[in-house]
């Protein structure tokens, strides 16, 4: 029998450094096609942002940064291929206030926008819009989206 992640579980997931209940999530979300892979390439993003955030000098920051631009750049090719399929709007801004991640990636999830700062633009369309100003966002809006694709459909 398998047991239905929740949002909380989702949480979890993301705040610990269990690498099989991370695979295992992954797994799980690529049964749900086009939305998974949009919904793994979401929560590895954040998560190796926050990671790169921690770390001190060193090869774990310069690592944990690329392994963050890689998730971008994974994410992007994903939303080129699905976005609008799916009803997700996106796409790159500027932020002149962070002069080495001036280029932002703004995705639009129902549970509302996230954005990732960047050394480069990736792939995709201008963002017609600006960052919606609410800071400190992405984990909790990325995680709840996971947790309702996890629920399935109403």
């Amino acid at each position: 029998m398998t047991v239905a992640l929740t949002s909380l579980d989702v949480m979890c997931i993301y705040s610990g450094s269990d690498g099989n209940a991370t695979r295992d999530l992954y797994a799980h979300l690529k049964t749900f096609g086009a939305t998974g892979e949009i919904a793994i390439n979401l929560f590895r993003a954040q998560k190796c942002s926050e990671r790169a955030k921690v770390y001190r000098g060193g090869g774990y920051r310069g690592a944990a940064f690329e392994r963050k631009q890689w998730s971008i750049d994974n994410l992007c090719k994903a939303l080129t291929e699905h976005a609008a399929t799916l009803g997700f709007g996106w796409g790159w801004g500027l932020d002149d206030k962070t002069p080495h991640f001036p280029h932002v990636l703004y995705v639009e999830l129902p549970t509302g926008q996230v954005s990732f700062h960047s050394p480069v633009r990736g792939l995709g369309p201008d963002y017609p819009r600006g960052w919606d100003g609410i800071p400190n966002q992405s984990v909790d809006r990325i995680v709840r989206w996971i947790g309702r694709v996890l629920e399935g459909p109403a």
